[in-house]
């Protein structure tokens, strides 16, 4: 079975085709950087890597682009409650979502491109929307897209009653001067009083700053063309965001994206999660208490087109299996030796993932034969059966690679070699808390025969004027 993607232009799960064989190009609509990341946003962050895994397992050359909203109101406004430059409030924020996505395992996008880096492509893109009659002028500095100019408005998202469609929710222009229709969306803004002159640009229209809608539309078509495959974001981007980028590429003549695809919210107590909503849950807060795998395998267990009822019991749920299947590949491998990364990207999968991937990127479906070939490798284990527990081995890392989770990968390697450390550190303070207390009672038998232990493992002690401190022997890594 070929790949089978739900569409959202077309509400239907039809078979992935790309553009050109074998060379996929996919936009995903990334941060705006008003604040530090939480949980939904990385949500649809390791859904869409999880699919650009697979399509490149499957043998595709793909292009992925996320770009930064690096200039909108809200970093505007926050940035000057908190006394700093926009430009340095948006970048501050910029690297807390790369640092969320580099923590969780999400592949680098190939491009990343700044909205505030595109403003002669969108300039250009405006030109084409006015030649046309698809955009007007008001004031200096305020473009409207003309929705009543494009029937096929509506039509991503099914709806087509005027009084449903309400543009991007501005009565009037940013001058007070009214639009034709309040369905109409700006494409470029006035500057508001206030604003600092930094925040504005001069175009042939005026000066002022790109509206949101038409900053993707110039990156995704700047990046993979006028005509690409995949164009994804989060659920709550399909109106108005991702239905005016439609409008205005197809009214500007290009083809734009051939699927469309939402990954689905994390809610709260059935509420979406946001900031406005007071609900969000901060990345960093999460990893202070749960290891990075967990978060995203809490995230991206589920299938992406399902909402996520987020509880302690989802991490809880989520640790225990990333426990099943890391614990089994730690025992496997030192059965049987270390499968090289290589030899874990070129296996074959079972049939069985291969149509779970295929069906719509069916991640539960996956994770129930991870579930059983860990089952089938213990017992391997069990009955020393090292061919079993190696072909196990393999396709529990192969299947979990596309999920971004190999427990063998260096991230998560090191990861465990980092508990390690802290296990063992906690450990030998305590064996050195001892020696210290039977130093005090002048027991010196007891304090040697701490201190014959602790090299006999390797570890050296050497007593100074601040107290013990130990080294392990072999490296020298200092504690």
């Amino acid at each position: 079975m070929a790949l089978q993607l739900f569409d959202t232009a077309t509400r239907t799960v039809r078979p992935f085709v790309p553009r050109v064989a074998g060379q996929v190009g996919i936009y995903v609509c990334g941060a705006t950087v008003q604040s530090p990341p939480h949980i939904g946003h990385m949500r649809s962050a390791v859904a869409f890597d999880i699919l650009v895994r697979w399509l490149r397992r499957a043998g595709n050359k793909v292009t992925m682009v996320r770009n930064v909203t690096d200039i909108d109101d809200k970093i505007l406004a926050k940035a000057a409650r908190a006394g700093e430059p926009w430009w340095a409030w948006a970048y501050i924020n910029e690297q807390y979502f790369t640092a969320a996505y580099d923590a969780l395992g999400n592949l680098r996008p190939t491009y990343e491109p700044h909205a505030t880096g595109h403003v002669p492509e969108m300039i250009e893109l405006m030109e084409r929307l006015i030649a046309r009659g698809h955009a007007y002028t008001t004031t200096p500095g305020n473009v409207y897209f003309d929705t009543g100019s494009w029937p096929q408005y509506g039509s991503l998202t099914n709806q087509r009653d005027d009084a449903t469609l309400a543009g991007d929710g501005e009565g009037a222009g940013d001058d007070g001067s009214a639009k034709r229709d309040p369905r109409d969306f700006a494409l470029w803004k006035a500057p508001k009083d206030g604003e600092p002159a930094t925040a504005s640009w001069h175009t042939p229209f005026g000066v002022g700053r790109p509206g949101w809608h038409l900053e993707c539309s110039a990156m995704a078509t700047r990046y993979l063309g006028p005509e690409f495959d995949i164009h994804g974001g989060g659920l709550d981007l399909r109106f108005p965001h991702h239905e005016n980028e439609m409008a205005q590429s197809n009214a500007a003549g290009d083809g734009f994206a051939r699927y469309w695809m939402h990954s689905a919210w994390v809610t709260v107590a059935g509420a979406k999660m946001g900031k406005s909503l007071g609900n969000g849950l901060a990345v960093t807060e999460i990893l202070r208490e749960h290891e990075a795998a967990v978060l995203r395998l809490a995230l991206g267990g589920a299938q992406y087109s399902s909402m996520i009822e987020w509880s302690e019991q989802t991490l809880h749920d989520a640790a225990a299996n990333w426990a099943r299947f890391s614990g089994f590949v730690q025992r496997a491998s030192e059965r049987v030796g270390t499968v090289s990364e290589d030899e874990v990207g070129a296996s074959a999968l079972d049939l069985r993932a291969v149509r779970a991937f295929d069906d719509n990127l069916n991640v539960p479906a996956a994770l129930a034969v991870v579930h059983d070939l860990v089952r089938d490798g213990n017992s391997a284990l069990a009955d020393a059966d090292d061919s079993r527990v190696r072909e196990a081995l393999v396709q529990v890392r192969a299947i979990l690679d596309v999920l971004g989770l190999d427990p063998g990968a260096p991230q998560w390697a090191s990861a465990r070699d980092n508990r390690a450390m802290d296990a063992l550190g906690y450990l030998v303070e305590a064996q050195l808390a001892v020696r210290k207390q039977a130093r005090a009672e002048r027991d010196f038998a007891t304090a040697d025969r701490v201190r014959d232990v602790l090299t006999a493992a390797g570890i050296h002690v050497e007593d100074g004027p601040a107290g013990a401190r130990w080294t392990l022997l072999d490296n020298e890594k200092e504690q």
